[in-house]
């Protein structure tokens, strides 16, 4: 019998599957970036750009993939990224890759607009899940999410500071994509010509954002969050006890200031290039970043990586732990969690290679020991 999950050698792979598999609107929305994507294919050249030190007759026989977080043991030095609506890409995906973080040990990003309520996606992540937040309107509903995920049971929020404003997708704006759904000739005929999807996901009932069944609060996916600023985030560093982790840096300054403002971490992003076509590749000031803080201070990534190879890229140029975002959705279109796992392996196995390869049988000190 045909497994599509067999057929998932490398993200491209699971890319390929899910872009026959979903309705146009849905595909573009997971793969789209801003503008005409110049920023996506920028971040993409300088990932390409970043080698390895092939290193050769060292004994890399046994190689420990695992590393700390926070004091937690990670079975691997690659999470999964907070992704919205990611119901869209198969019934349940949410709790997919909730599973796929207890199985593996690693942190599940939850995002604001999760199609699962975070209580049941912690539930089913044993624990390994961090909150991500976004800030909107006046900032009362978001406060109100963070006092939920703290009486939920979360020990780390993730602040995402680099959404003002939605950022302009020309592929996502093209297909009319709302949420919810808003149902005209263009988008029926899309849903009607990939009956896979639209079948199922009937059957499962229509995504939702499901963290805002909370009296007096509707969020609204396009209303401005520009109202954020740094007396905002003291505020949140007053209210939440636990680890709280800044996502969207690009800047020097700006992660200077974050850490004297006592954050314990930051996560360089660029959002997938979802937002300002014209940022910098964050692989490109990822070193710049991990200098001005320090050896020490905990330093995430995120953006554009495609391959175990890139996580390696990523820790060798300062990097204490990566996410994977995009390609985790693909391959769940593909071929449900049978597709993530073997997408997961597929990471798993090519770091270990890279790592082979390179000499380097540990990943933790690994970015003291490349510089």
């Amino acid at each position: 019998m045909w497994s599509a999950a067999a057929h998932i050698h490398a993200a491209d792979d699971a890319r390929r599957l899910a872009k026959r598999r979903l309705p146009w609107m849905i595909f573009d929305y997971i793969d789209g970036s801003a503008g005409n994507e110049t920023g996506a294919a920028r971040n993409r050249a300088a990932l390409d750009a970043v080698t390895l030190r092939p290193r050769i007759l060292r004994n890399v026989a046994q190689r420990d993939l695992s590393t700390s977080i926070f004091g937690v043991t990670a079975a691997r030095p690659f999470g999964i990224a907070p992704m919205g609506m990611c119901n869209l890409s198969g019934p349940g995906a949410d709790l997919m890759l909730a599973r796929l973080a207890a199985r593996h040990k690693v942190p599940h990003g939850v995002s604001t607009v999760a199609s699962t309520p975070l209580e049941d996606i912690l539930d089913a992540a044993e624990g390994h899940a961090w909150f991500q937040l976004y800030f909107s309107g006046d900032g009362a509903g978001t406060f109100k999410l963070v006092e939920r995920a703290r009486q939920a049971g979360y020990q780390t929020l993730v602040l995402t500071v680099d959404v003002p404003e939605v950022g302009r997708r020309p592929r996502e704006l093209r297909h009319g994509f709302k949420m919810p759904f808003r149902i005209g000739p263009k988008q029926f005929l899309d849903f009607a010509l990939h009956p896979r999807w639209s079948l199922t996901s009937l059957a499962a009932g229509k995504p939702q954002m499901a963290n805002f069944a909370m009296p007096g609060y509707v969020f609204d996916r396009t209303e401005s969050r520009a109202r954020a600023d740094w007396e905002t985030l003291a505020r949140l560093r007053d209210a939440w006890p636990g680890n709280l982790v800044i996502k969207g840096v690009l800047d020097v300054e700006d992660a200077i200031r974050l850490k004297a403002a006592g954050v314990d971490g930051i996560q360089v992003s660029s959002h997938g290039s979802r937002q300002l076509e014209a940022a910098p590749a964050p692989i490109s000031v990822l070193p710049q970043i991990r200098q001005a803080l320090g050896p020490d201070f905990p330093v995430f990534f995120d953006s554009g990586l495609r391959s175990g190879e890139d996580v390696l890229r990523a820790l060798t140029q300062g990097a204490d732990f990566t996410f994977f975002g995009r390609i985790l959705q693909f391959a769940i279109a593909a071929s449900g969690e049978a597709g993530l796992e073997r997408m997961w392996d597929v990471l798993t196995s090519e770091l270990s290679s890279a790592m082979a390869q390179t000499g380097v049988t540990s990943i933790n000190r690994l970015y003291a020991e490349a510089s």
